[in-house]
């Protein structure tokens, strides 16, 4: 097997072809011949392991084809015999997620929970991949009202947006206006598109999904359009009951493969926003002096 340095090693077409090497005829039921001169399976013996063209395999390996679907990657993570981390390290290696076996994570690990106790004048919550929410702290009980009061399954973000019947799902407790309502909708649908990729073997993701699809017209017509994407930033308006309007910005960060969304919401300093925004702690601080609450 030749050696690799810099950036050879790490390109996608050169990883197949170590893989390809490093797996052994008679691994996967093949005889090995005495004129057998291929380290490992030929090109040809990946094809048709994978169900692809020999040509696609030559392609895959000289760089010529960069970006192969979700299907034939993971066919040929099959027919390679990869493990877990290597399967996932090809998905990304083809600018695709890897697929979870397991449930959508709700786990918020110790190291980001430590984090975001340590943020300042802002407000913030954890929602999982398909927007359940999961933890947050006073700023955000100041800002938007306590989840407490909220039973945990109407504590999501999509069926807040998507209401069906009278179920009365909600993440805040006074109206939160968006500056773009047609983007933003679109946005948590195809978010919940994406975790569906993500973790298709998750039984609440679905039923959210097929709940949403049969209750709510308006997430049935967004659904069906396919986008794929990410919600990132927004900019609201939170109608406050004590201090009036404040207008906020709202950034989203993804926490790695848990697809765990850390809402921050946060106003400028030094303008009526910001000083309305302090105001709306101030009054949670006289109010209860809690802990984050769960």
């Amino acid at each position: 097997m030749e050696s690799m340095t810099g950036k050879e090693a790490t390109d996608l077409g050169t990883t197949i072809r170590v893989w390809r090497e490093r797996l052994s005829p008679s691994d996967v039921g093949l005889p090995v011949g005495r004129t057998r001169r291929a380290a490992g399976l030929r090109r040809e013996e990946l094809a048709e392991r994978a169900g692809v063209s020999v040509d696609y395999v030559v392609r895959l390996e000289q760089g010529r084809a960069t970006a192969p679907s979700g299907q034939v990657v993971a066919a040929l993570a099959r027919a390679l015999r990869l493990t877990g981390t290597e399967r996932e390290h090809l998905h990304r290696m083809a600018g695709l997620a890897p697929p979870d076996d397991g449930p959508v994570p709700d786990h918020l690990p110790p190291g980001v929970h430590r984090v975001l106790n340590r943020l300042g004048d802002v407000a913030v919550a954890v929602f999982t991949a398909h927007w359940q929410l999961l933890w947050w702290n006073p700023g955000w009980a100041a800002l938007l009202g306590d989840p407490a009061a909220t039973p945990p399954k109407l504590r999501n973000l999509a069926r807040s947006r998507f209401p069906v019947g009278s179920g009365g799902a909600r993440v805040s407790s006074w109206p939160v206006l968006v500056a773009n309502h047609d983007d933003s909708d679109l946005a948590i649908a195809s978010d919940l598109r994406r975790a569906t990729g993500r973790f298709p073997h998750d039984a609440r993701l679905a039923e959210l999904v097929r709940e949403l699809t049969e209750g709510s017209p308006r997430f049935a017509r967004l659904w069906a359009s396919g986008t794929v994407a990410a919600h990132r930033e927004d900019r609201k308006t939170v109608e406050h009951p004590r201090v009036g309007p404040v207008e906020i910005d709202c950034d989203v960060l993804t926490d790695g493969d848990s697809e765990l969304k850390i809402v921050i919401l946060s106003a400028a300093p030094g303008t009526e926003a910001g000083a309305r925004f302090r105001e709306a702690l101030t009054v949670e601080e006289l109010e209860s002096r809690g802990a984050p609450r769960e």
